[in-house]
């Protein structure tokens, strides 16, 4: 059977497009006619070139991903989008809604209102191997193209208007972060993966995502790493301007590495003074993730340690209670006093800005019989408490 090619996957388009002769400006308007016209044949697509048309359809699909599934979680903030790709490989991508008023500028709300971002999958499976991760525990499958990174965009844009991207490279955030165990179909379902460890895809994506006819602004897309050193050392020169989130999780290598055995190829020192060069290019701050796990990385001696390390950067610490649903048993949730504890002496001590993250969408993590086919009721968002999204603390 042949393989087609997401007509979102810019290098192929642009690349097929100049060995025809055809004038690449026309990607734009064919991204743009998929978009309002998700439904489409690529031969309805009006005004092009008649070379174009023979070759969009011998070459490419308007999608080569289809929603499987939707979970919405009764918190009403939280919609999960189980995704198939045309391998029979599943991804998660889900949807956060935020109230940009429930944030804090100079002690005062901020002006806006509620709007979505996206949480979308780089890769099936993962590498990286964290303790704390399911999907670490299932290995890596395959990277994404960047045709099937944008298509998510795409697929959730249809639900809801997208303001914001993450790219999460784990699994212990919110639903986003946990891996359904069970499926009809023999490859099972695999989450995000490390977004630097796809890094040519990525690139190619979130191009595509800043231009027409999406127009993203680079500031509202964050890329988290585990910390992939050589390509922090590019990312600024190849996207500037947009936020980089580091997953820390540890303030000395030795306890990193028992939580991330990864860190071992990433040594905390090196790490650092490649944060220190993409600050200094980017004049930026930098988002540091860190999952509190009790006895482990939670205590006052190593919120003491992360604030020494972290006090000549402009930051803004995330600490994440540790969720074990659906993921290994030996850590265990830190208390809220602790997590209370710990962000004191960050900002007391250190004047570092910290934060915690709510959990949300906890109910649908586990998705499994929780099928939502139709889309989610909007009164019932708008009715509920909307939550205060960590970007939103970056200016």
């Amino acid at each position: 059977m042949a393989t087609y090619r997401s007509v979102f996957d810019a290098a192929e388009l642009r690349a097929q497009l100049n060995d025809a002769g055809i004038n690449t400006k026309f990607m734009a308007s064919i991204w743009k006619y998929v978009l309002q016209n998700p439904g489409c044949e690529l031969g309805e697509i009006p005004d092009l070139p008649s070379s174009a048309y023979r070759l969009l359809r011998t070459k490419f699909k308007p999608f080569t991903s289809t929603v499987h599934s939707v979970f919405h979680s009764t918190d009403g903030v939280t919609t999960k989008l189980l995704i198939k790709l045309q391998n029979g490989a599943f991804v998660e991508a889900v949807i956060m809604t935020y109230d940009t008023r429930l944030g804090k500028y100079g002690g005062k709300p901020r002006l806006g209102g509620p709007r979505s971002t996206l949480c979308i999958s780089s890769q099936v499976g993962c590498k990286m191997g964290c303790k704390f991760c399911a999907t670490g525990t299932m290995g890596f499958k395959n990277n994404l193209t960047s045709g099937e990174i944008v298509e998510q965009l795409v697929h959730a844009s249809l639900l809801t208007n997208i303001r914001n991207i993450v790219f999460m490279w784990h699994h212990f955030d919110t639903i986003s972060c946990h891996v359904v165990s069970e499926n009809d179909d023999d490859d099972g379902i695999y989450g995000m993966g490390e977004p630097l460890n796809n890094y040519t895809a990525l690139v190619e994506a979130i191009r595509v995502m800043t231009g027409s006819p999406f127009q993203l602004s680079p500031k509202r897309i964050t890329v988290s790493t585990v910390g992939i050193i050589h390509a922090i050392n590019k990312l600024h020169s190849d996207l500037p301007g947009l936020n980089l989130a580091v997953s820390l999780h540890a303030p000395v290598q030795e306890i990193r590495c028992q939580i991330m055995p990864s860190a071992r190829a990433f040594p905390l020192e090196k790490l650092m003074t490649a944060l220190q060069t993409y600050q200094k290019n980017s004049q930026q701050k930098i988002f540091i993730e860190y999952i509190m796990l009790d006895g482990m990385n939670d205590e006052e001696q190593q919120a003491h340690q992360l604030g020494k390390l972290l006090e000549t950067f402009q930051v803004v610490v995330n600490l994440i209670p540790f969720n074990p649903i659906g993921s290994s048993s030996q850590f265990r949730t830190s208390s809220d006093q602790k997590v209370s504890d710990f962000q004191k002496i960050l900002r007391g001590t250190y004047n570092i800005r910290t934060t915690v993250r709510k959990q949300m969408g906890q109910d649908i993590s586990g998705a499994c019989g929780q099928l939502v086919v139709n889309l989610p009721d909007k009164r019932t968002r708008e009715n509920t408490s909307l939550l205060t999204d960590i970007e939103d603390l970056r200016i």
